[in-house]
Parts: structure tokens; C-alpha cells; sequence
């Protein structure tokens, strides 16, 4: 019938409270497996369960939207008021909830992206990191138990991308969220404590930042890139120098270099 799957022989369990990067070149599938996730794609073979729940099945739906909130890559197809505190109650209004609730909702759900001083500010008037802010407190205001992102740093410049980055180790760390992060940035990747690669559809790595982007060669089969720190020590590495190329932060990275010249004193 010509039809391709986008997915092929997943098998992929996320436990609660972890934070999961999931990375892969364009068409690698990371958007469709967000969108299975919160009921968005249903799948056409195969089953995806939430909390024991089959996402197919319409009488969970609702619990099913409700637990696994979504960000978008553009915060201004997401921003629906002219003012702050409004958008991020627009959700809760529309779900009958009592408005003491919300107010504290909302009030607890700024606060905890760094926004509440700019509740009544008009959303158009912030920064695009801002805005990818709005739109992570208006679903966390919801107090789901998941919160998937797809590439929601994609439209953002270095500074606001470090905002987000922030701001989901927080709500990670914090509050338990459980994290799931669809992104093409390797850096932010490595931030996260289990990484998913994506290559036609088919999972190619999974395990820890350190493991996964451990394994340059695969990485870069697939068309991606490994962090930078990593980059520079493994072809050091393949030039002959003994030192371990699995660090992924600037420190780490310093540190190895470290080793080596005073070795080399």
C-alpha cells in the first residue's frame, strides 16, 4: 500500500520521574513518538500505555490529556491572551476549575519558571525564551504527571534556550516531573539523565548521556553530531592521545585536558 512506518519495533519504557532527551535527525520519528504519547497520533499498530492505560482507548482520554501535558516548538502558536496570568489560567478556566484554585495555581506555576513578576505583563512584549516560559507554566499549572516537549528550544537564542534548560531541571528535580524532551541540540541532551536516538524510526542508542554519546561513530552514522567537549577529545583520542573522550560538560572537559599536559610535563 506504499505506506512507511515511522516507528519500527519500539519498545520503550519511560519511568516516572526521569528526564529523557529524545534526539534523531529530521524524520527520525521523535515527533510522531511525542505525539503518541498524549493521545495527538494514535498508533496504527502496536500499543502505547500511560500509567497502565492504552491511549487508544477513548474512556481515558481525558485522564490521558490531563496527565501528559505538551510544548509545542513555537510559543506564539501556543500564547492565547493579551496578558500573562490570564493565559496561563486559560486551561483551568475552560476545565470549570474553582477560581481561588487557579489563582494559586497560576501564582505557583509562574514562580516556578522565574515569571511571576511579570503576570501582568502582555505576553507579545517578552523574549521568545519568555514566551516558551508562558506556555510550560500554563501546562505544569495543570499539575500533569508528564510534560513532553518537542524541540520547544528550537526558536529560541542561546540565552533562552539555557532558560528552558534551567527551568526543566528544576521542575525535574524539584517537583518530580517526568521530562520528556524532543531536541536536536546535543548539549541539551547531555543535561538530561537518559538519552533516546532515533534513526528511521528504529531506537539505535539509549541509556545515559555518558553511554550514549560514548559511542561517536554510531552518533554520527545516524547524522548527528556528539557535544563538542566530546568531539574534541575523541579525535584526540583518534590521534593517538590516551585519555577518556565520555565528557560531556566544558569542566569535565578541562579537567581531561588537564590530566594530559601535566602528564605530558
Amino acid at each position: 500500500d506504499g505506506k512507511v512506518p515511522v516507528l519500527n519495533n519500539m519498545n520503550t519504557e519511560i519511568k516516572e520521574g526521569d528526564f529523557v532527551a529524545i534526539l534523531g535527525h529530521n524524520g527520525s520519528g521523535k515527533s510522531t513518538f511525542a505525539k503518541l504519547l498524549n493521545g495527538i497520533l494514535l498508533p496504527t499498530s502496536g500499543k502505547v500505555f500511560v500509567d497502565e492505560n492504552d491511549t487508544a482507548d477513548e474512556e481515558h482520554i481525558f485522564d490521558l490529556r490531563s496527565n501528559v501535558g505538551m510544548v509545542f516548538q513555537n510559543p506564539d502558536n501556543q500564547i492565547v491572551a493579551t496578558v500573562v496570568e490570564e493565559d496561563v489560567a486559560f486551561a483551568l478556566e475552560n476545565l470549570g476549575i474553582p477560581s481561588e484554585e487557579i489563582r494559586e495555581r497560576v501564582d505557583n506555576a509562574l514562580k516556578s519558571v522565574g515569571l511571576f513578576d511579570r503576570r501582568k505583563s502582555a505576553p507579545h512584549k517578552l523574549s521568545g525564551g519568555q514566551k516558551q516560559r508562558i506556555a510550560i507554566a500554563g501546562v505544569i499549572a495543570l499539575r500533569p504527571k508528564y510534560i513532553v516537549l518537542d524541540e520547544p528550544t528550537a526558536m529560541l537564542d542561546p540565552m533562552g534556550r539555557k532558560d528552558v534548560m534551567e527551568i526543566l531541571k528544576k521542575l525535574n528535580t524539584e517537583f518530580d516531573l517526568t521530562v520528556i524532551l524532543i531536541t536536536h541540540y546535543m548539549e541539551e541532551a547531555a543535561q538530561a539523565k537518559r538519552v533516546i536516538v532515533l534513526d528511521e524510526g528504529n531506537v539505535i542508542a539509549d541509556g545515559t548521556p555518558r553511554e550514549v554519546f560514548g559511542k561517536v561513530e554510531l552518533i554520527r552514522s545516524s547524522g548527528l553530531d556528539v557535544p563538542q567537549t566530546t568531539e574534541l577529545l575523541y579525535e584526540l583520542h583518534k590521534d593517538g592521545i590516551e585519555l577518556a573522550y565520555d565528557r560531556l560538560t566544558v569542566d569535565e572537559c578541562c579537567e581531561e585536558l588537564k590530566k594530559i599536559l601535566e602528564a605530558a610535563n
